[in-house]
């Protein structure tokens, strides 16, 4: 699967212990899930709920959803039998918390390695601790990455930050790193999650930086979430009107165009494209 290709808008995080969550969210209009073994599962729950949610997995009726498990981390008690029982349901990609350089990754690749049957199921890493922002680079190039997810909370917790703008710079660094090495990037959560102006204006900044998308912990965040990701009717539009003119001045042996005042190259004529293809997969994808 090229993650790539294809939208993370809305990214849901859903308990894997409870299954009224785990059938409601077979009808969540969400790009993806992260089925969540960590942080939303209780020490006591762990066991039963990684049995429930490969049984559920397997049972199938996520439709065109991503399917991404957050297994423990294979530093603790729950982390190696949260893999070997999950990676038997093949989702489409391994979620690993707290993830501070690549040789966490390559561990887990190593592991999925020796289990027949799992050539198909990427890696995605929490980007969630300094030293994992450090090495963000080297963690995007470990073996069958795929993705970076934002843990924004726990990243405030450990730098101490009151502010989402003290977090820029790890923000942007990640950023930089998924986009050298192909992933897709998800921005974190936003955890006043009634506050839909809130929301909206995080989702709109998060675009802005560059994310393909956001991690939510509701279902009422999904509409904005999706809206605020995908690009506008004008930006179509505009994108179309873009490659036209280019295209027009291209054939009257011109290496430039204007539109609207603006100077149109083909850097812009990629971006244009770019802009065309993700609104085409975001429809194939809401069709399917």
């Amino acid at each position: 699967m090229d993650h790539r290709a294809r939208p993370f808008r809305s990214v849901l995080y859903i308990p894997g212990s409870k299954p009224r969550a785990l059938e409601k969210a077979r009808g969540i209009p969400c790009d993806a899930i992260i089925f969540d073994l960590e942080d939303a599962v209780s020490a006591e729950e762990k066991p039963a709920a990684r049995t429930l949610l490969a049984q559920t997995l397997a049972g199938g009726g996520y439709g065109p959803r991503g399917q991404i498990v957050r297994i423990n981390g294979l530093d603790t008690e729950w982390g190696a039998e949260d893999l070997d029982t999950l990676a038997a349901a093949r989702p489409q990609a391994i979620l690993l918390p707290k993830v501070n350089g690549a040789a966490d990754i390559e561990a887990l690749a190593r592991r999925l390695d020796a289990r027949p049957g799992t050539e198909e199921t990427a890696i995605w890493a929490m980007m969630e601790t300094p030293a994992g922002i450090l090495n963000a680079a080297a963690i995007a190039a470990a073996p069958r990455m795929a993705g970076f997810v934002m843990g924004t909370n726990d990243l405030a917790k450990e730098l101490g930050s009151r502010t989402r703008a003290a977090m820029t710079t790890s923000l942007q660094l990640c950023l930089l790193a998924a986009r050298a090495y192909g992933l897709v990037c998800v921005d974190g959560v936003y955890n006043a999650f009634r506050d839909e102006d809130g929301l909206r204006a995080e989702c709109a900044e998060g675009r802005d930086f560059g994310f393909d998308g956001k991690t939510l912990i509701h279902p009422a965040q999904v509409e904005i979430a999706n809206a605020a990701f995908a690009p506008s009717e004008e930006e179509v539009a505009l994108a179309r009107r873009q490659i036209a003119a280019y295209e027009e001045a291209v054939r009257e042996g011109q290496g430039v165009a204007v539109v609207d005042g603006r100077i149109v190259e083909n850097l812009h004529v990629d971006t244009a494209r770019a802009t065309l293809a993700r609104a085409e997969a975001i429809a194939a994808l809401e069709a399917a």
